[in-house]
């Protein structure tokens, strides 16, 4: 579930850098999150099914 979100996030992203829109910066700081939480998840060595 989280890989699918940081998925979405990612493309999103990129769109926002491609179209130049405003909110890009807002998916930026997301797509920041989305990784952060995704790093640490993998780290902390828990996995949901």
């Amino acid at each position: 579930m989280i890989w699918a979100i940081i998925g979405v996030l990612f493309v999103l992203w990129l769109l926002g850098l491609i179209l130049k829109v405003t909110a890009g910066g807002l998916i930026h700081l997301l797509l920041v999150v989305a990784v952060i939480i995704a790093l640490v998840r993998l780290f902390s060595g828990r996995r949901v099914v």
